[in-house]
């Protein structure tokens, strides 16, 4: 006799080959790096830097876990003042994304289906080059014989103020950093705009609403889905961002992801590093869940 096939069996098995290969991915790629940070930022620094070995045969020799990282972090303001400086960089660029990013995305949603791929692609455009080539561009853009400074240290002397230098600034690193990601935000605003009912609108222009209340009223609360999705994906990836003020900033526009390579790059005290990435992933961790719960309770009311 034939044994008889079980088709229950095979959607184990098929489900196991699925789900497993994502699994172990994010196991090893994802899961076991932060297992090693953490343990990391708990450890003493190596004598030539690196980590020292938990455990050793010289009783005078440090190993074991210890606090020191936590406790020098929240002991020197600095380190304070940075991640500070690093959450008010990358608000400025949420919002001012949001504000050049809003309109934009709504002109596409509201244009002719035949030019909304155009305009999308042309949104997306950027990213067919490379990144550092994108920011080394704005060095030629912002540099002290380009027009733009030129222009506009010519209309301060007009003014008799004195010249500003746009490189190697706060300035060039927001510039920088608003249009990086600004897609990011354009993008998400776009696929929730439109999806909007048009009727809603002629309704409440049929119930007085004059453009101003029917944006507010009408559009804007629809919306919120997407300007949280923008949010998230804009000030997460700002707030860790190293390249550009590496690139484009001064001495004194260190970021919380600039400090962070120095720890592991140049001074090679890994355990703080460490600690610095813990804090760092805890407060995009709670940006995160603040984001989504925003936008569920938002999404509960509209």
């Amino acid at each position: 006799m034939t044994k008889a096939h079980n088709p229950d069996s095979t959607a184990g098995l098929g489900k196991y080959l699925v789900s497993g290969p994502p699994f172990l991915f994010l196991l090893l790629m994802f899961a076991a790096p932060a297992v090693i940070t953490v343990i990391a930022s708990f450890s003493y620094p190596g004598e030539f830097g690196g980590l020292a070995p938990l455990i050793t045969s010289d009783p005078n020799t440090l190993h074991g876990v210890t606090l020191e990282t936590y406790q020098f972090f929240f002991s020197d303001f600095i380190y304070i003042e940075i991640f500070i400086k690093s959450i008010l960089m990358a608000s400025c660029t949420t919002l001012i994304c949001l504000s050049l990013a809003y309109p934009l995305a709504l002109l596409i949603a509201r244009s002719p289906s035949r030019r909304r791929d155009i305009l999308v692609l042309l949104v997306i455009l950027p990213f067919a080059s490379n990144f550092l080539i994108r920011i080394y561009a704005w060095m030629i853009v912002l540099g002290p014989q380009s027009a733009l400074s030129l222009l506009i240290n010519g209309m301060l002397k007009l003014f008799g103020l004195a010249p500003v230098h746009l490189l190697f600034s706060s300035f060039a690193v927001l510039i920088a950093l608003v249009y990086v990601h600004l897609p990011f935000m354009v993008l998400p605003l776009y696929t929730n705009l439109e999806k909007h009912d048009p009727n809603l609108l002629d309704a409440a222009q049929d119930l007085g609403a004059n453009a101003w209340q029917r944006f507010w009223r009408v559009t804007f609360p629809l919306s919120l889905p997407g300007v949280f999705a923008g949010t998230a994906l804009v000030f997460i990836p700002a707030l860790g961002m190293f390249a550009i003020p590496e690139i484009l900033g001064g001495t004194g526009d260190m970021l919380i992801g600039n400090l962070i390579k120095e720890q592991y790059l140049v001074t090679r005290d890994w355990p703080f590093g460490a600690t610095l990435s813990i804090m760092l992933t805890i407060a995009v961790l709670l940006i995160a869940w603040l984001t989504a719960k925003l936008g569920a309770r938002r999404g509960s009311y509209v």
